[in-house]
């Protein structure tokens, strides 16, 4: 676990570089912010919080003696709740389910290889790793988890400065 500390301290500088832009955008251009990019902004920094938190757990419980498997099980455990719980809610939030379906409506193929190439890939590595399968492999699932769940955030951060360039061109 100490040769991640600094991986993992790095990961969660980097996703709250990602709540950084995600706030700096909604507060510049809080009068001109649709519906769908303030979805977009929410998904951003919850993302972004979520894998600092997910970034920080192991660190934390190895700091109270929690190692091996106990280790990363309970951290996936965590990790999969909380991925879980977050999109619970932003799918139980009126805006964002809108703007989901919409999305859907609008272009079901990107919406499927998101779910696809993205938030699978997030949630096979937790699950491998709370199975057991491959202890001596559970610190890269881990992390992998983590790689995934960040360049979701950057993905939804694309979208969204596209979106603005597309808004301002019109």
């Amino acid at each position: 676990m100490v040769q991640d500390v600094g991986l993992f301290i790095g990961i969660a500088h980097i996703a709250g570089i990602f709540v950084g832009f995600g706030a700096l955008i909604s507060i510049t251009r809080k009068n001109e912010v649709e519906v769908s990019q303030i979805g977009r902004i929410r998904s951003i920094v919850t993302t972004g919080l979520m894998v600092i938190v997910a970034a920080l757990i192991p660190i934390g419980f190895n700091r109270y003696g929690v190692s091996g498997h106990n280790l990363w099980f309970f951290c996936s455990l965590i990790y999969l709740c909380l991925n879980s719980a977050v999109a619970i809610l932003s799918i139980r939030n009126p805006e964002n389910k809108k703007v989901m379906i919409t999305q859907m409506r609008s272009s079901p193929l990107t919406t499927v290889i998101f779910f696809l190439l993205l938030e699978i890939p997030l949630q096979v590595p937790l699950i491998l790793v709370l199975i057991g399968l491959y202890p001596d492999l559970e610190p890269a699932l881990y992390t992998t988890a983590l790689f995934f769940n960040l360049f979701e955030a950057a993905v939804v951060l694309t979208q969204l400065v596209y979106l603005q360039v597309d808004r301002s061109s019109t």
